[in-house]
């Protein structure tokens, strides 16, 4: 079985993968793992923006407040303010590395970036690309990466389990991380073998009917580091994303939440307004609050969705900055400026995840963990809209800080067992 030797193993090739990659390239070789094809992940997927202060009128405490007020008071307090405190240069590091965002145009000119404002959010500091944010900061991390000559890329493989000391048999002092076993494109098991590994898979999503997730968020990594023995916390804060098109059709297909801070109209079919009746802030209350509130909603009358009104907004508006909502919706034979959308809550983002530090390490020896995969303390028993692509900067590039200045420390083992299967039969053969 043919070892891969590398100075960083990265498991998922996300906003958190790549922009540790980027950074660690510049100190040694780096594998990247894509479950499907490369760049697949569910940055991708996500349409509202990445939160950030940067205007005169907001402030990191006004950003802070935000953040545990939609946490339920359970957020961990050093980690938002780090979060928050560090957001806005991580930012402008992603605008270096190529990524691009919506800018407020007057007579040909810019005004500087056109921030939008989200559920929970007491200011406009949303950066963003039109409604698909996360792919367009995609395409510039993966663009980035890919001209790095000191990163490889391995699509459709997924790791199966951690390599550990403790699995090697070695005496250390502490349980130590050497890499992963991979299960490659051709159906061989290759030994990943590493200084440092990043885990950055994402979420579970696919474990709930209804979901945002795309078809790879099955929680691999969080599940990997549990059976390796390392802590999980709070899986059971699982946010759930007021509106996903309802539609037979329309699969795991997100509503954004910046439609409801442009001044959606959530409604009964009977076209009643009901927010208000649940939170002052109604439509710009935090996701929870409007998730619990539409699912009262639908139970109490026995309806099958809700409708988010947005045909005040006008066509010019809908096309202009909401062009991927706009044109999917019509291919359903709906058309936003004229018919409400009908929406319904879906399981988004898993709150909880792999313990890490304020570093993204964890109880193992170098092994990070970072992005959805991982319980940072930021968002507690609930996340505010946009912080999740901002908490995937900052601890990628902590993690990325903290293994860089380790890597002198870790030594990769000469040879590793192969991999067994055990009782483990093709599913294909069993009957």
């Amino acid at each position: 079985m043919p070892t891969k030797n590398f100075d960083f193993l990265v498991i998922g090739g996300g906003i958190a993968g790549l922009s540790f990659a980027l950074d660690a390239a510049k100190h040694g070789s780096v594998a990247v793992l894509f479950k499907k094809s490369t760049g697949e992940s569910s940055t991708a997927w996500a349409q509202g923006g990445i939160a950030a202060v940067s205007t005169g009128d907001d402030s990191a405490d006004l950003h802070i407040q935000d953040t545990q007020r939609a946490g339920a008071g359970l957020c961990d307090p050093e980690a938002v303010k780090i979060v928050v405190e560090e957001g806005p240069e991580r930012v402008r590091e992603l605008i270096a590395r190529g990524a691009r965002f919506d800018q407020r145009i007057e007579n040909g000119k810019s005004l500087g970036f056109d921030l939008h404002q989200e559920g929970g959010h007491s200011k406009r500091r949303i950066f963003h690309m039109a409604d698909s944010t996360g792919y367009e900061i995609q395409r510039a991390l993966l663009t980035a990466s890919q001209q790095h000559s000191n990163i490889a890329f391995y699509s459709d493989c997924n790791a199966i389990d951690l390599i550990t000391s403790a699995k090697l048999g070695v005496q250390d002092s502490i349980n130590s991380v050497h890499g992963a076993y991979v299960l490659l494109n051709d159906g061989t098991i290759s030994p990943f073998l590493a200084k440092k590994t990043l885990v950055a898979t994402g979420g579970a999503g696919k474990v709930y009917l209804y979901t945002s997730n795309p078809d790879i968020a099955t929680g691999d990594g969080i599940a990997m580091c549990f059976r390796a023995g390392v802590p999980v916390a709070n899986m059971e804060f699982f946010q759930f994303h007021p509106t996903c098109l309802y539609h037979p059709q329309a699969k795991s297909f997100l509503i954004t939440e910046a439609l409801r801070g442009e001044g959606g109209i959530l409604r009964r079919i009977n076209g009643e307004a009901f927010m208000k009746r649940y939170h002052e802030d109604a439509e710009l209350a935090p996701r929870d609050i409007v998730a619990r509130a539409i699912d009262h909603e639908m139970k109490l009358h026995g309806e099958e969705f809700v409708l988010l009104d947005v045909t005040h907004l006008g066509q010019e508006k809908l096309k202009s900055h909401f062009p991927n909502i706009f044109e999917r919706c019509l291919s359903f034979g709906i058309d936003i400026s004229e018919q409400p959308i009908p929406v319904v809550p879906a399981a988004h983002y898993c709150c909880g995840g792999v313990v890490t530090n304020i570093n993204g390490g964890t109880k193992l020896a170098n092994l990070y963990v970072a992005g959805e995969s991982a319980y940072s303390g930021l968002h507690g028993a609930n996340r505010l809209a946009s912080n999740s692509l901002l908490e995937a900067l900052v601890f990628a590039k902590r993690a990325a800080d903290h293994a860089i200045k380790h890597l002198g420390d870790s030594k990769t083992p000469t040879t590793v067992p192969d991999w067994d299967s055990g009782s483990a039969t093709d599913s294909d053969e069993q009957v």
